[in-house]
């Protein structure tokens, strides 16, 4: 048996065959059990690496060819599978919670099998077509049937569609460029495509508008899948390209213009944040300023890139997917997520609402939660290369603060005489429960998720060298 066979053929599969014959609340537990036993499976069993149980050897392959293309999975890759699965697998069980369609739980398989090939398949630039296909994929779950889809739809596909053309020719530029160096002008040209290409995959300002109209139009939680998916591996995917390109990991300007754009996207996510006055607004200018946060540390000028860019991963999925599940739970029952629309309902639902507080404090970076450590350590790499960059920073990050007293200050808007209930159900209870003390736990023992990410920047042979 082969490592793609298992992590990306196998829940492709699954996925489709959830979609034909599954409904109702048992394709959250099938769907969440497959992922949380492939990533089992990838903590447990190394990649290309005999075992012996018993009299019986295992060995798991790392490759496979399909349609002429390799489809490679290394040991260094198991440790990322784990992650990657073991988040879907907490995003999948909480669809009964969320009350997700059906198709969420088959679809979100099938994406995420197809942003594992991403990261297997060789030669490495073919994974932007594979991003684009999740990126596809991610329609169906965004527009109900029979629907016409919202302007923030339509411009996530335009914008992840435009990305394509730019990187696959930035890609072969850059082959001419790795041939003659010193050749400024085909240098630059192809930073700047390439560039681009990413701006529109990452949404770099002002590309991102589409994130905020999305947490309007449509599911907070099919949206909040989606924001911790794709950015999660054109990351990875973008650390490839500068680990393969040498010019590219030793230019300045490139450095620079990464930084830029990171404080840039930190700063106005934040800012923007702190005026809203639409709860689901504010998530998607939180998960803005995070994807700022990842391209901050691509652009470190330090032999912790890899090392900090993994750090902030895990918090991530979390703190998204905590969010994410109470914004749902909270629209079920208002007419919109608007600051007038969900006053005082911190009374009636007390759980959704303090674990959303929680989830959004852990993304401003706030002590004892889940998202203080990452930022600690990126706050580090930034104050000895630049003070002004670490000032911007912090100023993204209180606009976050901000947000998210206004918001608490709007949920406990409520009559003094007004009782308080407990409106959650049991299983919506659990799920939130679970994410909080894992936000905890994240926060206070940040050392627990040092098995799974210690091994990643052997993902990449010079990045960070």
């Amino acid at each position: 048996m082969s490592a793609p066979i298992i992590w990306i053929l196998f829940p492709f599969v699954a996925g489709f065959l959830i979609l034909l014959f599954l409904r109702g609340r048992f394709t959250s537990f099938v769907g969440g059990s497959i992922s949380l036993v492939l990533a089992l499976v990838a903590l447990i069993f190394p990649i290309d690496t005999a075992l012996l149980l018993g009299s019986i050897s295992i060995k798991i392959s790392s490759s496979i060819q399909f349609f002429g293309r390799s489809f490679t999975l290394g040991t260094a890759d198991g440790s990322l599978i784990a992650v990657i699965y073991g988040l879907a697998a907490l995003w999948f069980f909480g669809t009964e919670a969320s009350g997700s369609a059906n198709r969420f739980v088959s679809l979100g398989l099938m994406i995420v099998a197809l942003l594992t090939a991403s990261i297997a398949v060789e030669p490495f630039l073919f994974a932007a077509l594979l991003l684009n296909m999740a990126a596809i994929l991610v329609i169906p779950l965004l527009v109900p049937v029979y629907q016409r889809p919202g302007r923030g739809v339509i411009r996530f596909l335009i914008y992840q569609t435009f990305a394509m053309p730019f990187i696959l020719f930035s890609g072969w530029m850059l082959a001419g460029v790795e041939a003659s160096p010193g050749d400024v002008g085909s240098t630059l040209q192809a930073g700047t495509i390439l560039g681009l290409g990413f701006a529109f995959l990452l949404g770099v300002f002002p590309l991102y508008n589409w994130i905020p109209m999305l947490m309007e139009e449509t599911s907070p939680y099919v949206t909040g899948f989606l924001l911790w998916a794709l950015p999660t591996f054109t990351v990875i995917f973008a650390l490839g390209f500068l680990d393969r390109y040498a010019w590219l990991r030793a230019s300045p300007q490139l450095s620079s213009a990464i930084q830029f754009s990171g404080v840039f996207m930190v700063t106005s996510g934040g800012l923007f944040a702190s005026q809203q006055r639409h709860i689901g607004r504010i998530m998607g200018y939180a998960a803005i300023v995070e994807t700022g946060l990842f391209i901050l540390a691509m652009g470190l000028k330090s032999a912790e890139v890899v090392n900090t860019t993994f750090l902030l991963l895990i918090p991530r999925g979390l703190e998204l997917a905590v969010w994410a599940l109470a914004l749902s739970i909270l629209k079920r029952q208002v007419y919109s997520l608007r600051f007038s629309e969900v006053r005082g309902l911190a009374r009636r639902y007390p759980i959704a609402v303090a674990a959303l507080i929680l989830a959004h404090l852990s993304m401003t970076g706030f002590p004892l939660l889940a998202g203080f450590p990452p930022r600690l350590a990126l706050w580090q790499g930034l104050a000895g290369q630049s003070i002004a960059i670490s000032f911007w920073v912090f100023i993204g990050l209180l606009g976050l603060l901000i947000a998210a007293m206004r918001t608490l200050a709007v949920f406990v808007m409520a009559e003094e005489d007004k009782a308080w209930e407990w409106n959650e159900s049991w299983v919506q209870t659990i799920m939130l429960g679970v994410g909080a003390i894992g936000l905890f736990v994240l926060g206070l023992f940040p050392q627990v998720t040092q098995p799974f990410i210690v091994n990643l920047p052997t993902l990449f042979q010079h990045l960070g060298q």
